[in-house]
């Protein structure tokens, strides 16, 4: 979700760069730039670090010590919540992550969790080891945008990313005791591969049973050139195909403690429970939703930047 930079750079001493992300949880957060950018940036669906200023590169350690440092004098205990900022901050050295963890332990005392994207990439060179300095120092919350499960959704998509790369990520970042937040994109796979994206991407949160799963639909407001380039056969979903291609994702899943979402701004129908006890009232709330959408509480079709 795109954050205001106009109110952020009037409040805070913080340099931005526009446009400037972070997912809907962290509205109450501080934004901390330690890079700019997303080190991979070439999945052909994300357009929100595409923009020639967002070219990404570590920001200077100097800089991010500081930001936090006056942020400290400036607002003290009234900081709960740091966000890492941008698209993967663990991509940075681990000594340089713990360095601004410790900085923003000493000039932010008040702050209960500190969160991050993280590309499953990122920790290839991460040992579990590493990966529990960081916790212990106070990095709570891993987004991972996993996307699919399906290996061919993901080179289609120039992900980067596989089945088994994705897995082994999550499972680190929980043997370390971070927790997950996992990322879906409802239609990813088109009409072509949407029975495997939604099988495969069922399997793999069922191997990995993260803290939270949400699902977010695919879209393209700058236009579908880009993902085209690597994906020309794909064809959309209707909404109702949507709607059952996630029913038959989560008609699979076998959760245990997992907090449930779609409720950003893309998902027409907002779903919100815990898997597995919440499982069977959401797939209800699905089935209206196919069978008699006049009854379901949709909200008005979206045309924004993920």
């Amino acid at each position: 979700m795109h954050f205001d930079l106009l109110t952020m750079s009037a409040i805070l001493p913080i340099r931005y760069i526009d446009p400037v992300f972070r997912p809907p949880s962290e509205a109450s957060s501080l934004i901390l730039p330690v890079t700019d950018g997303c080190s991979w940036n070439q999945c052909t669906f994300c357009e929100m670090y595409t923009a020639p200023q967002k070219k990404f590169r570590a920001r200077d350690e100097t800089e991010v010590l500081e930001s936090i440092r006056l942020s400290g004098e400036r607002f003290g205990p009234g900081i709960k919540r740091v966000f890492l900022a941008d698209g993967d901050a663990m991509v940075l050295p681990t000594r340089r992550l713990l360095a601004a963890l410790e900085a923003i332990r000493e000039h932010l005392p008040a702050v209960h969790r500190v969160a991050s994207y993280c590309l499953p990439r990122d920790l290839r060179k991460k040992s579990v080891a590493e990966l529990q300095e960081l916790a212990q120092a106070g990095l709570t919350l891993a987004y991972v945008g996993a996307e699919s499960g399906d290996d061919e959704v993901l080179d289609r998509v120039s992900k980067g990313e596989t089945h088994a790369s994705t897995q082994e990520a999550l499972d680190k970042l929980h043997q370390a005791g971070i927790r997950r937040s996992v990322m879906i994109l409802n239609g990813l796979g088109g009409k072509m591969l949407s029975s495997q994206h939604a099988d495969n991407s069922a399997r793999l949160a069922n191997e990995t049973q993260p803290e939270y799963l949400s699902i977010l639909v695919v879209n393209f407001p700058k236009g579908e050139l880009r993902f085209r380039s690597t994906f020309p056969e794909w064809t959309p979903l209707s909404e109702r195909e949507l709607f059952r291609e996630l029913q038959r994702f989560m008609e699979q899943l076998e959760l245990e403690r997992t907090v449930f979402r779609s409720d950003h701004v893309s998902n027409r129908l907002v779903l919100k429970g815990n898997l597995g006890k919440d499982k069977q009232k959401l797939l209800d709330e699905l089935h209206t939703a196919i069978e008699r959408p006049e009854l379901a509480s949709l909200r008005p079709v979206w045309k924004g930047v993920l």
